[in-house]
C-alpha cells in the first residue's frame, strides 16, 4: 500500500454538504438574531449579540455562541437563553423550512475576551512601538509614510 492509498481526497458532495452546513449555520444565526429582537419578550436574554452558529451534521444540535456588551451580565444572559431554548426552538420552526430544527445549545463566545487580552498584553511589551524603527541617531521613525507605503522601498525603486 503506498502513501498515495492513504491519502483521501474530499468528495464531491462532501464540498457540497460542507457548503450547506454553511449555508445553514448562517441561517440559523440570522434567524436567532431576530427572533431574539422582534420576538422574545425578556430583556436579559435580548442582551446577546449571536457570533456564531456551529450546527451538527445531522442537524441534532446547534451551538449558538453569543456574547454581551456587557461582560458582567453574560451569566444571567445565558441561564435566560437555556431557558427560552425551546421556545425559540419552535420558533425557528415556524420560520425555517428545514427538516429537522437542532436543539439549541448557548455558549458563551469567549474569543473577543481573548482578544482584548491579547492586545493588553501587546501593549504591555510595548508592541505599538513595532511599526517604528531606530534611526542611527537613536530618534525614532515611522516604518510608514502618511501614504501607507514604506519611504524606503520608494527611494530604492527611484
Amino acid at each position: 500500500m503506498g502513501i498515495s492509498e492513504n491519502i483521501r481526497r474530499p468528495t464531491r458532495s462532501a464540498n457540497r454538504s460542507s457548503f450547506r452546513m454553511a449555508r445553514i449555520n448562517k441561517l440559523l444565526q440570522r434567524e436567532i438574531s431576530l427572533l431574539l429582537k422582534q420576538r422574545i419578550k425578556n430583556d436579559i436574554a435580548r442582551n446577546a449579540v449571536i457570533t456564531d452558529v456551529d450546527c451538527a451534521r445531522d442537524l441534532e444540535v446547534a451551538r449558538v455562541y453569543f456574547t454581551t456588551v456587557n461582560a458582567s451580565i453574560r451569566n444571567a444572559v445565558l441561564t435566560e437563553l437555556t431557558s427560552a431554548k425551546g421556545a425559540m426552538r419552535t420558533m425557528l420552526g415556524q420560520v425555517l423550512t428545514l427538516r429537522h430544527i437542532p436543539a439549541l445549545e448557548f455558549i458563551i463566545d469567549k474569543a473577543a475576551d481573548y482578544g482584548e487580552r491579547i492586545d493588553g498584553l501587546l501593549y504591555k511589551l510595548g508592541l505599538d512601538a513595532a511599526n517604528t524603527k531606530k534611526r542611527e541617531d537613536g530618534s525614532e521613525e515611522d516604518d510608514f509614510s502618511e501614504d501607507g507605503f514604506d519611504e524606503d522601498d520608494d527611494e530604492e525603486a527611484d
